[in-house]
């Protein structure tokens, strides 16, 4: 077992430093305990997280690694110092490698009271949100008297002290394979396992896929279990984030070949594209079936005066049957989390059937050891592991790997990737379904989006990727993209594939560079700054020289190449074509002399696709091609795009296989252990068309009851102080209390909100004073939390009329 133990300060005498080294020594035949000191890391600077110190890069590689981490702390002032703080901050602010981990706390003083201050204080820190750490409760290791508690060998010499610290490290020891599941017996049980509880169901993973899964399983008759590794409110997985259309068509042999011209040259088995295209063409009739809402489409009803989709319909319009592809949505905009809400709404509009767990995520699966079968998983829930029973089956709906930075070099040969959808995909899916055997497919596929074939600028890591679906100024005038040795490598103005770019008769993801960047000159600038700029902090991220060949060393580029790139960039221009990327000439203008300008960028990942493969069934599948008994998966986690990729693939996939694997687990219950329903089963698929118990309007899908909703008693008024609803939002809904009195807006208090951190929360700080200075909800929204600023003007109307009533 490895642990990593961390002195909690940097001076140079330290009793902690001691102590550590005596467990180092005296726990030598238990574990592997390697010291990290923290007077060897810098302190904490949220500027440097754009690009990590190597040193804090390497402690946070040896925290993932590890099994378990000790904290020895001194005490200083009631509290631990600031160079502790300071490294927790670091592993929190982005990568949040403590998240899970299992700690144990000890401290040595020269006091009597041996930092009991000091960690308690320590304790409130590791469970706060983004540090989420797994701390060993009680056994509370605390040292008086540090400096005549050893002998001249850094030896304990009281020996119920050694006890003590035996009985602390012996739970420790116990808490990491509990919590951690490093025993083989925690996840190769037998049917006569002790079960801490029992559903029929259990679905890990609370996106679009989870969500329709635990729908039709619960109208199948099962009791279901739901769990989300996100917390409450920030749920969702991808399908949250997306731009809301899902794929369907309109003629089955069709689309079958479209997909299949998209698949090409891989192989896919024939029953599983049938089940695909046979559930897009059904699209329509689901959406108004089991989503209450009349679909519009983007082919027939969308206005394409007001904002284009042409380009996302058909993103292959050379490829066989494309005219038969057509994209869904339940009103007339995108990227507003609608269609997720809907799904969600179904899921809580259950309560009686589904229960649902967050801040839960799954540690194993649970296999019985003789016959391969999976009998439920183990689940950390209120930070104790639980193991669930799930008597029908397991379906796995995890979402990909977009966080996962190993995954990402391991699978998709890329330094690093600008994740644009949830922070909560990190591949779990993929190591519980290695763990019981599963085959994997499709891993070094995935999906971009954004300008560029699917570049962002650069942020600090670990953070969401800034989506900009288009920015014309990037790929029109004297500017071009380079990658990490100063050379262009693509058309800057080829039409959006998802980040794919034709290659030799395919298109592909182009490779990740480390570090490209936008090059583009004085007049480009200028041209730049007469529009609106794509980013409020756009002149603050560009790099400016007056040659070139500076430019090239700023931006850790090769001046040769660079110089280069610019030189048959301005030669295309004067012979008329782009001879390297057959880039547009209209597109092109020389460049002037200098200064010259660099943006950062970094390539996003929309979603991966790699994962446990599954059948037609959504039964997961060993190597042999064998099910795994009651195992089942939907959505991206082994998504069934092998290729090439059409906008709306993904969500469709989502609902098919999320209805499949839904029913068909609750289907493998015994007649005694799932409930008899009413419901009648469609012929081809297995899907009920047991509608919601409760009565939804044909137009909007709205319920009569939202289990979701607050209800306004539910928070405090004063005089003159109104509450406000929305729910609007990308998350649940806001909640605001408004105070207003004679026509005058006096205050905006946000009470209750769910929003993207990066983005939504700007308008959740900087709207409502923006709000009360023009005595009116009607402000401009924030760039880019438009979905946010106006659910925030809905909530503040909301709590208005209820004043003027």
């Amino acid at each position: 077992m490895k642990l990593l133990a961390i002195v909690g300060n940097n001076a140079t005498k330290s009793y902690n430093r001691v102590l550590l080294r005596y467990m180092k020594q005296h726990f030598a035949n238990t574990a592997s305990i390697d010291l990290q000191e923290v007077r060897d890391l810098p302190m904490f600077n949220e500027d440097a997280l754009d690009q990590f110190p190597p040193v804090i890069e390497t402690l946070i590689r040896k925290v993932e690694a590890a099994d378990g981490i000790i904290i020895a702390t001194p005490e200083y002032d009631h509290s631990m110092t600031a160079s502790l703080k300071s490294v927790i901050e670091w592993l929190s602010a982005s990568y949040h490698s403590l998240a899970g981990k299992p700690v144990m706390i000890v401290g040595a003083s020269l006091g009597a009271q041996g930092t009991v201050r000091a960690q308690m204080d320590l304790r409130h820190v590791l469970d706060a949100p983004g540090v989420d750490a797994c701390v060993l409760p009680g056994n509370e290791f605390m040292l008086p008297h540090a400096a005549t508690a050893f002998d001249a060998n850094g030896v304990l010499k009281d020996q119920k002290t050694v006890q003590f610290l035996d009985q602390c490290f012996t739970q420790f020891i116990k808490f990491i394979h509990l919590y951690s599941g490093t025993t083989k017996e925690n996840h190769q049980m037998t049917a006569e396992t002790n079960w801490d509880q029992t559903y029929d169901v259990v679905v890990l993973g609370f996106g679009g896929a989870g969500a329709t899964a635990a729908r039709f399983a619960a109208d199948a008759g099962a009791q279901v279990l739901l769990v989300d590794s996100a917390p409450e409110g920030h749920e969702g997985g991808n399908t949250r984030y997306a731009g809301q259309v899902v794929g369907a068509g309109t003629d089955f042999d069709q689309l079958k070949a479209y997909y299949k011209a998209m698949t090409a040259p891989m192989h896919l088995d024939e029953d599983m594209i049938d089940t695909y295209v046979d559930g897009m063409v059904k699209m329509p009739d689901y959406f108004r079936k089991y989503l209450g809402v009349e679909p519009l489409s983007i082919a027939k009803d969308w206005d394409h005066s007001k904002v284009d989709l042409h380009g996302i319909l058909h993103e292959f319009p050379d490829f066989p049957g494309v005219n038969a592809y057509d994209l869904l949505v339940v009103h007339e905009r995108q990227f507003d989390s609608a269609l997720w809400k809907k799904l969600r709404k179904e899921v809580l509009d259950r309560s009686d059937k589904i229960t649902v767990w967050y801040s839960s995520p799954a540690k194993h699966l649970v296999q019985d050891s003789q016959t391969g079968a999976v009998l439920g998983a183990q689940i950390e829930h209120d930070h104790v592991l639980l193991n669930i029973k799930a008597r029908g089956g397991v379906i796995m709906a995890t979402g990909g790997f977009e966080n996962n930075p190993a995954m990402i070099q391991d699978y998709l040969k890329a330094s690093r990737l600008a994740p644009i959808g949830s922070l909560y995909n990190k591949g779990d899916g993929i190591k519980l379904g290695e763990e019981v055997g599963a085959d994997m497919w499709h891993m070094a596929n995935y999906e971009s989006l954004g300008m560029l074939h699917g570049l962002t600028f650069a942020g600090p890591a670990g953070t969401r990727g800034r989506l900009i679906l288009s920015w014309p100024k990037a790929a029109d005038g004297s500017t071009f993209t380079v990658g990490d040795d100063g050379s262009r490598y693509f058309n800057e103005a080829e039409a959006n594939k998802h980040g794919h770019i034709y290659y030799h008769g395919t298109w592909q993801v182009p490779i990740a560079n480390d570090h490209p960047h936008l090059i583009f000159d004085q007049a480009q600038w200028d041209a730049i700054h007469a529009d609106k700029l794509p980013v409020d902090n756009f002149d603050d991220i560009t790099i400016k020289a007056a040659t070139l060949e500076d430019l090239a060393k700023l931006i850790n580029a090769k001046p040769d190449v660079l110089v280069k790139a610019r030189q048959d960039f301005d030669h295309f221009v004067e012979a008329g074509r782009d001879y390297a990327f057959d880039r547009p000439v209209a597109t092109m203008r020389a460049f002037d002399d200098g200064p010259y300008y660099a943006v950062p960028l970094r390539q996003t990942v929309l979603n991966t696709q790699g994962g446990p493969r599954r059948n037609s069934r959504a039964e997961v599948l060993k190597p042999d091609g064998q099910a795994i008994k009651n195992l089942y998966s939907a959505g991206e986690l082994g998504g069934i795009n092998a290729n090439q990729y059409q906008g709306g693939n993904n969500l469709a996939e989502c609902l098919i296989w999320g209805k499949i694997a839904g029913e068909n687990a609750a289907h493998g219950l015994t007649p005694t252990a799932a409930t008899k329903t009413a419901a009648h089963t469609d012929a081809n698929s297995g899907a009920s068309e047991k509608q919601s118990d409760q009565q939804t309007d044909a137009t909007s899908g709205a319920s009569e009851h939202d289990s979701s909703k607050s209800e306004t008693t539910d928070y405090h008024v004063g005089p003159n102080q109104y509450i406000g609803v929305s729910d609007a939002g990308m998350g649940n809904e806001i909640v605001v209390r408004v105070t207003y009195a004679a026509g005058k807006l006096e205050n905006v208090e946000v009470l209750k909100q769910s929003e993207s951190a990066d983005v939504g929360l700007k308008a959740i700080k900087q709207l409502p004073a923006e709000m009360v200075a023009a005595n009116s909800p009607k402000v401009d929204a924030v760039t880019g939390a438009s979905v946010t600023s106006h659910a925030l003007q809905d909530a503040v109307a909301d709590a208005i009329s209820k004043a003027q009533a």
